[in-house]
């Protein structure tokens, strides 16, 4: 019998039918992570589809036999949910489970609550912010308990940034005061499921205070250091030759989390994102964009009907997948030290993102030497190195770069 160690917790991983569960699979994004573990999966790794239809999964393993024979007896499983009994029988059957079954507020507590439950490690694409707070709240403790590794965000959000901001911090002096600014930019288009998730969660302010408000009175006190990420101003930003627009995305805050969990932040931590637009009309026109977004959002019939205008399961073309990009570049101040660093790839909502889920869990169920943690941790204290060496070696760029 295996027995994995998690912050402490020896964490009983054996007799487990399946290192890598991929539920969702026959969504859009569930479908390009199932054809990039189908590539890249080593020749010993145990992996299976999950999702509600069995006809489909029948229909997505045929897809993948064709390009990839050695799929053709790929283990299928039906599971539904909103059933807890099936999350269980899930969350049990593997080492870990990735899921793209959005919006997550709706689909995903009982599969969190499964894996908690099982001691089983689990990543999702999630951009919610109230849904990883209360999955804090209700099930961090048991999945400290049983050793699972809990890791909300395995995406575009929020990897490039949280193991960018990671990055940076290992090329700044130790033991002093850290400053970080993050600047985004990306060519790319939103799936159905994308714009579901993202509606759902501009729809929900009320609660996404409550959730965070009730989230600060479970979360253990920092004690003789600080970590922030306030919400920066807008401003041009003479590191980038750019216009900065605050990006109140989830990012920010996971970026926070890794810089309260870990040390090497140092004493004193602050951690500002921002959009980066090129000129003064593109950032006006951003910021109505999104202001129209929020107000659109807080009217159910009108978040109806926008949904059902672009329904989860479609998404762009793989030729427009294929000319999408993203950079996000960090400038980082510590000790006498201003560095530059740099966060670059292709598609980021699709192709990036399913790379980024897929490596996320074969990080999680293969690599020896991860740091030890459990309960929900970010990617940064979870993976760290490690990860950013496998998404290296996909295609993903990290690197220090020059001051523009």
């Amino acid at each position: 019998m295996e027995l994995a160690s998690g912050n402490g917790v020896e964490r009983d991983t054996g007799e487990r039918a399946y290192d890598v569960v991929l539920f969702g699979a026959t969504g859009f994004v569930g479908e390009l992570t199932a054809e990039y573990l189908a590539e890249h999966a080593p020749a010993g790794c145990r992996w299976a589809l999950a999702g509600r239809s069995r006809a489909k999964l029948l229909a997505l393993r045929e897809r993948l036999a064709a390009r990839w024979p050695r799929c053709a007896e790929l283990p299928l499983i039906v599971a539904d949910s909103t059933d807890a009994d099936s999350m269980g029988e899930l969350a049990a059957s593997a080492r870990v489970v990735a899921t793209t079954v959005g919006p997550y507020i709706w689909y995903g507590e009982k599969l969190v609550a499964a894996c908690a439950e099982a001691g089983t490690d689990y990543v999702d694409l999630t951009g919610e912010p109230e849904f990883v707070d209360d999955m804090y709240v209700r099930h961090d403790a048991r999945a400290r308990e049983t050793g699972a590794r809990i890791v909300h965000a395995c995406g575009f959000d929020s990897v490039p940034h949280d193991l960018g901001v990671w990055y940076t911090v290992r090329q700044l002096p130790k033991d002093v005061p850290l400053r970080i600014d993050g600047f985004v930019r990306v060519g790319a288009v939103f799936s159905g499921g994308t714009f579901a998730s993202a509606l759902t969660a501009m729809g929900r302010g009320r609660e996404t205070l409550r959730a965070a408000r009730e989230r600060r009175l479970h979360e253990p006190r920092l004690v003789g250091r600080r970590a922030r990420a306030p919400i920066g101003g807008p401003r041009f930003s003479r590191e980038t030759g750019t216009w900065a627009l605050p990006l109140p995305t989830i990012d920010a805050q996971v970026v926070a989390r890794s810089a309260r969990a870990l040390d090497a932040y140092g004493p004193d931590f602050v951690y500002r994102h921002y959009a980066s637009v090129k000129t003064i009309p593109m950032a006006i026109g951003g910021s109505a964009a999104v202001g129209t977004g929020l107000l659109a959002a807080q009217l159910a019939p009108v978040r109806s009907w926008l949904m059902n205008r672009y329904e989860p399961g479609q998404g762009p073309s793989a030729e427009r997948r294929a000319r999408s990009w993203f950079t996000v570049r960090f400038v980082g101040e510590g000790g006498g030290r201003r560095v530059f660093t740099e966060v670059s790839g292709g598609d980021p909502g699709y192709g990036e993102t399913a790379k980024i889920l897929a490596e996320s869990a074969l990080c999680l169920a293969l690599d020896d030497g991860l740091p030890k943690s459990a309960g929900q941790v970010t990617t940064a204290v979870a993976m760290g190195d490690a990860l950013v060496d496998r998404l290296r070696a996909a295609g993903i760029r990290f690197r220090v770069a020059d001051a523009r």
